[in-house]
């Protein structure tokens, strides 16, 4: 597959992928990965780590799988601990773990808000705080979130969701403010719908929710992890090293609409 970056663009760097024992998290470490990182995945559930490792190694990626639960801050810090102790410093942080599922609003329970918005909002500060800290102490570092266009156009079916990566999004301007002093850079990436198992079951579980989907984006289709994966490298690497607080859109054009197509 053509990489948009060179070969050993991360050479003797270390990547921390939260969420990285599927989907966009897993495609994200096998990009860095081949672009020469030590990587880091964590995820809280163990099956999915266990073999993302070893498809890793088989890439040849040397990774290091530790079960983690990013709404928990003691199980981040020793996530870090872990970390540095195997590769001694982690370069860039991918904040990519999330919980999302469609409920209209009146229907969502307590429970269904505190889980998305724990897992969501709080892992991203919890991990950006004790990784940030980090990368301040070792001179510098780089922060990708990954959003959701939501956060700023809101969605009916998506409330917890959207105020949380709206949290991430104002989160990632002002850690941008605060510590581009240290050299540490923060951006997110905001990708449209691409396929993963967990989204497509819970977002688009039919063939017409997908179709009704597809149709709301200029470009008539979803992204692909690997475009995604291809942009949260590039805004980790050296060749974006003057963006700071930026958020690249990446959804083929849905947040625009559709104009005067007719094409509603």
């Amino acid at each position: 597959m053509t990489r948009m970056l060179p070969d050993a663009t991360f050479a003797n760097r270390t990547v921390l992928v939260t969420g990285g024992g599927t989907g966009l998290g897993k495609e994200t470490a096998h990009r860095f990965g081949e672009l020469g990182a030590r990587v880091v995945i964590a995820s809280r559930k163990a099956e999915h780590l266990d073999p993302a490792a070893e498809e890793l190694r088989g890439a040849g990626v040397d990774v290091l799988a530790v079960p983690t639960d990013v709404t928990r801050p003691a199980r981040v810090a020793a996530l870090l601990e872990t970390a540095v102790e195997r590769f001694g410093r982690i370069d860039v942080l991918v904040n990519n773990a999330a919980g999302n599922f469609y409920c209209p609003t009146a229907d969502l329970s307590p429970a269904g808000w505190k889980v998305v918005i724990d897992i969501a909002l709080n892992g991203v500060f919890y991990c950006s705080r004790e990784i940030g800290r980090h990368m301040i102490e070792q001179g510098g570092g780089r922060i990708v979130n990954v959003v959701a266009t939501y956060a700023w156009t809101g969605g009916p079916g998506t409330a917890h969701s959207a105020a949380a990566k709206a949290g991430v999004l104002a989160l990632t301007r002002t850690l941008a403010v605060e510590w581009a002093q240290h050299d540490v850079r923060v951006n997110a990436v905001s990708p449209g719908p691409f396929h993963s198992d967990g989204a497509k079951k819970r977002l688009w579980p039919d063939a017409k929710t997908e179709a009704a989907m597809k149709a709301q984006v200029p470009l008539q289709r979803f992204a692909t992890r690997h475009e995604v994966a291809d942009a949260i490298t590039w805004l980790a690497s050296p060749f974006a090293d003057y963006v700071n607080g930026e958020v690249l859109v990446m959804d083929g054009g849905a947040h625009l609409g559709r104009g005067l197509t007719g094409e509603a």
